[in-house]
């Protein structure tokens, strides 16, 4: 299969969640509380989006056998952050709209009575400033800054594993096993990141 065509396929099957649950909103199937529904269901997807764009380069480095590799899936790591950022923002958008109603006078109320929020802030403006810098020309204008600030995407999955953590009331399975997953994903980069600083030091 070509770039463009899995590139076209990826992008269709990201939309799947947010069709879905359009779909539900408007065939009214979410439940007593639709508005914690979607808010809660953008937000899980912008993690799992998030999870799968760090999943690119372990993938690509730990499978990579003849016939069977990642290394393709290198050419759309692009793609797979923005839709972390689509669903991202559309979690914020469904928590003014739908919890707020627009009233942001309330918010000062909701950031004590929500602490998470105050994670989730700092996570979605690193976000969006990973999607506008995201192109090839601002990747030429930042030069060596742009490398630097990309990789704040390993702050926003602590961030983000925080304001999952901190939303916990009674079961810690959801906390947990993105605790898990974030901690291998971030571990595996600092192991390697280890033996190549030894390798260098050893050559000296």
């Amino acid at each position: 299969m070509s770039v463009l065509w899995r590139r076209i396929v990826i992008f269709l099957l990201s939309l799947i969640p947010a069709v879905f649950i359009t779909y539900k909103t408007f065939a009214n199937q979410l439940g007593a509380d639709p508005a914690k529904t979607i808010v809660l269901f953008t937000g899980e997807w912008a993690i799992y989006f998030l999870f799968i764009t760090l999943a690119v380069t372990p993938l690509r480095r730990l499978i990579n056998f003849k016939g069977c590799h990642f290394r393709w899936l290198q050419a759309h790591r692009r793609m797979l952050g923005l839709f972390t950022l689509f669903y991202a923002v559309l979690h914020v958008l469904a928590f003014l709209v739908f919890i707020l109603g627009l009233d942001f006078s309330r918010f000062a109320k909701e950031l004590v009575e929500r602490p998470y929020i105050l994670v989730t802030i700092p996570a979605v403006i690193l976000l969006i400033a990973l999607g506008v810098t995201s192109t090839q020309a601002m990747m030429r204008r930042l030069g060596k800054h742009w490398l630097g600030l990309h990789k704040s995407i390993y702050v926003i999955a602590v961030l983000a594993w925080l304001h999952v953590f901190m939303q916990v009331r009674s079961s810690y399975v959801d906390a947990v096993l993105f605790g898990v997953i974030t901690a291998f994903l971030l571990g595996i980069r600092c192991y390697w990141f280890g033996r190549k600083y030894i390798a260098s030091r050893s050559h000296q």
